[in-house]
């Protein structure tokens, strides 16, 4: 554990590192702003990129890497330093040339009055969603960073341009998502947490079972990131529909189970017929689900930093309000370069959050949350729904500790009931028939628990229902975290409100600043 003394050190360290990146920036872009009478906001809104780059490397980046290091995967040090390595390549290499200035289309630009107004804007937009970034991350609740910007351009736009400037019906959609994406995350993950279960876990011989069905699972994460990736993380260098993007996720899937097949048959000989065994074999699909996760996100949220800012480039340009705004090198550096800061410097904060701090998380959990991410952007892109990354992987990870309650609830009346049944039998007719029911898989302890109940009349049954409830309610435990789950479910609903508010605000203060 470690003393004040040392946290206040750490702390001081990590904020001086950061104000030297964010000093780094402003001596950076000082030559790109020489000769241009509006420089003096373009260096702002370098400096303001960068910190919002920041934060979305301290706050969003847990999601990929979070659930892998609460499963003891990753360390938190090599977590960081894979996550750092494919945020920044995915921003850089597949990031794109040309961004959308305007977050979603939640705002019509052409209501704005003239260019100078529009920078304000996007300055006040990226500023308000940086400083809310920062503030969810100091109180530990994983975000979205999309839901901030747009909060930020909601806020900024009607200050700028009225209330009319709003797309609502887009507004409507991402208000939509704030359910549809935890909720479709979290079933998703439940989904194959059962199926692991059902499939595996609970056979006599899990490891014959994984032999079989691990190979499976592998090879179909294999086509869902293949798939996600060519839709969401390289859209921006090659752009193909669905049907062509799963028909490459599939070749590709083909030659990983050609690969993995036999792989895990080797490791599966060497081990013990046990669940810690079977556990094991999905720790290196985590570190790649981690490294695909990251590489995805640093090429789509990166623009959630340098699209204001290279909105805000291309208006001291050009003077004009564009929808769509190139990305200079320089620009893209910045929003790079500062996920990977954010994330070394305060992201292991969220990265316990996710990984441990919610729900208990093994490799199997860990891997049922990182499918549940590829799986749901896919579903979604298709259905047309906007979703988050966040919403995604913190609904998988709450999925799949609520699926734990609900089965050790299951599990604990069916104990109830094995215990009433054979109250009549010695101890030992009772605990030899438990031992057997614990080495049962699912479809056996239905049929053992059927044939039980037939031997005995239910009005010879020594619990009657309000006992049993009571019982059973005195052996439940609760396996996810409650005061976590109100903090970042209100933490998700403020979060466009709250980044709108703060963005009208800093834009009516920049305006009365700028106007002589």
């Amino acid at each position: 554990m470690m003393n004040t003394d040392s946290l206040s050190i750490s702390n001081l360290f990590r904020l001086s590192a950061a104000i030297v990146f964010l000093i780094a920036i402003y001596i950076f872009a000082t030559p790109m702003a020489l000769g241009n009478q509006n420089g003096i906001l373009l260096i702002a809104a370098a400096v303001i990129g960068g910190y919002m780059a920041m934060n979305i490397g301290a706050n969003d980046v847990a999601n990929n890497v979070g659930p892998a290091v609460g499963a003891g995967a990753l360390t938190m040090f090599s977590a960081i330093l894979i996550a750092g390595f494919f945020e920044a390549g995915g921003a850089l290499i597949a990031g794109g040339d040309v961004v959308s200035t305007i977050k979603k289309g939640i705002i019509n630009p052409d209501l704005i009055q003239d260019g100078q107004t529009f920078i304000w804007a996007m300055m006040a937009a990226l500023l308000a969603a940086a400083i809310w970034l920062n503030v969810a991350t100091l109180v530990g609740a994983p975000v979205s960073t999309t839901h901030s910007i747009v909060g930020g351009v909601l806020g900024a736009g009607v200050a700028a341009g009225g209330w009319a400037i709003v797309n609502w019906a887009t507004m409507a959609k991402i208000a939509a998502s704030w359910v549809i994406s935890p909720v479709l995350g979290g079933v998703i993950a439940a989904t194959f947490l059962y199926i692991i279960k059902n499939y595996i876990v609970h056979k006599r011989d899990k490891l014959l079972a994984a032999k079989k069905v691990v190979p499976i699972l592998i090879a179909f994460m294999g086509w869902a990131f293949s798939t996600y990736l060519v839709l969401k993380g390289l859209k921006k260098l090659w752009k193909l529909d669905f049907l062509s993007a799963a028909g490459v996720g599939l070749i590709i899937a083909v030659i990983i189970f050609l690969i993995v097949k036999p792989l895990i048959a080797k490791s599966a000989d060497s081990m013990q017929n046990n669940r810690e065994s079977v556990n094991k074999l999905f720790a290196i699909p985590l570190v790649f689900a981690a490294a695909l996760l990251s590489f995805a996100h640093g090429a789509n949220d990166v623009a959630n930093a340098v699209g204001p800012l290279a909105a805000i480039n291309d208006a001291i340009s050009t003077g004009d309000i564009v929808k769509k705004a190139p990305i200079p090198l320089w620009v893209m550096a910045i929003g790079a370069l500062g996920i990977v800061v954010g994330l070394a410097l305060y992201g292991p904060k969220l990265i316990r959050t996710i990984g441990s701090e919610i729900t208990e998380l093994d490799m199997i959990r860990a891997f049922c949350v990182a499918m549940a991410a590829a799986i749901t952007v896919i579903i979604a892109s298709q259905l047309g729904l906007p979703v988050s990354s966040t919403h995604i992987a913190v609904g998988g990870v709450f999925g799949v500790g609520f699926l734990r309650e609900f089965l050790e609830t299951n599990h604990v009346k069916a104990v109830i009931d094995i215990r009433q049944h054979l109250s009549d039998d010695t101890p030992e007719v009772a605990e030899e028939f438990l031992e057997k029911y614990e080495a049962a898989d699912f479809a056996e302890r239905g049929v053992m628990l059927a044939e039980l109940k037939a031997r005995k009349r239910a009005g010879d049954l020594i619990f009657d229902k309000s006992e049993r409830k009571r019982l059973t309610k005195a052996h439940k435990r609760e396996l996810v975290k409650r005061s976590l789950i109100y903090k970042i479910a209100a933490a998700w609903v403020i979060t466009v409100p709250a980044a709108a508010a703060m963005a009208a605000f800093y834009f009516f203060t920049i305006r009365g600043i700028m106007l002589p």
